[in-house]
């Protein structure tokens, strides 16, 4: 039996279709993208009864509305917002019933950034290498939704959960990100890692799916040659000229050519992805090695907090 399809109806500022995400691409580099909250993703499924891999729709700030071409499951998480079925209220993080050829609309949200829409079935848009996650820095995966935009959607198959079943947690107030320093922490002075332990850091509004940019004071370098481009991994702290810290997130680049002086474990950047413009940082450095420095017989250690 066919899942149907659903009409985009509005868009919303930025709607893109996500799963887990693209793995094993990196040599040729492509990003791994995948949903940016992932625990959200994941429930918004399991309320359906999507596995987990089942593509939803991520949407930012300003939600979205759609039209179901035959009766679904749908089900909203990650940042809360209203949700309504026809201009009904509907329930936030619980499965709706969604009848044919009426609209579920999702509004701005009331805190957080991004909301997850899952139907029952997953949106079921072509895979490109294993993912049909949308990739913002490649380009590959479907484009961004529009106004009319039919996207087609799979077969139900799985028992919906409800939500007295699941676990949330709400956006934060504050973003606190542990950072494990490495490994071109020593690149850095003693200063600009007691900076980034201390000092207040904000969301910066040029933050993106690619990258959280960051508002607050500059790290300083005790290393000024220029350096080869290296890997990159997702939660990479990576230190542009310009001195502030900026967290590789899921559409990052798989190379780069600044030094990182840490990375987020990759389990906390949850987080990260309801971090709305303005939001305090703070940076928790974790070292787990004796700091190297360019002068011979120097070391130093911020211990093993």
């Amino acid at each position: 039996m066919s899942g149907g399809k659903m009409e985009v109806v509005r868009a919303g500022a930025l709607t893109t279709v996500q799963d887990l995400g693209r793995f094993g691409h990196a040599s040729l580099g492509v990003p791994r993208s995948g949903a940016m909250d992932q625990p959200a993703h994941r429930l918004a499924n399991r309320l359906v009864g999507n596995p987990a891999d089942a593509a939803t729709m991520e949407t930012t700030l300003t939600g979205m509305a759609v039209r179901a071409t035959r009766p679904v499951l749908v089900a909203v998480t990650g940042a809360p917002a209203p949700v309504r079925v026809d201009g009904r209220p509907a329930a936030w993080a619980d499965p709706v019933y969604l009848p044919a050829g009426a609209v579920l609309d999702v509004g701005t949200v009331t805190s957080g950034l991004r909301s997850y829409v899952a139907v029952s079935g997953g949106i079921t848009v072509p895979s490109v290498l294993g993912s049909r996650s949308t990739d913002l820095l490649s380009g590959l995966g479907p484009a961004p939704l529009q106004d009319g935009d039919i996207l087609p959607v799979g077969a139900p198959g799985g028992r919906p959960m409800r939500s007295d079943t699941v676990a949330w947690q709400a956006p934060p107030s504050e973003l606190v990100l542990p950072v494990l320093l490495g490994p071109r922490d020593d690149w850095f002075t003693r200063a600009a890692v007691d900076t980034l332990a201390s000092a207040r850091f904000s969301v910066s509004s040029k933050s993106n799916r690619i990258a959280l940019r960051t508002d607050g004071p500059v790290l300083e370098r005790s290393v000024h040659r220029e350096m080869a481009s290296e890997g990159m991994v997702v939660g990479a702290v990576q230190v542009p000229p310009e001195g502030r810290p900026v967290v590789f997130l899921a559409d990052s680049p798989t190379t780069g050519g600044y030094p990182v002086i840490g990375v987020v474990p990759e389990s906390r950047l949850a987080a990260a992805a309801q971090a709305v413009p303005g939001l305090p940082i703070r940076f928790s450095p974790i070292r787990q090695r004796p700091r190297r420095s360019a002068r011979p017989g120097h070391a130093y250690s911020l211990g093993s907090d």
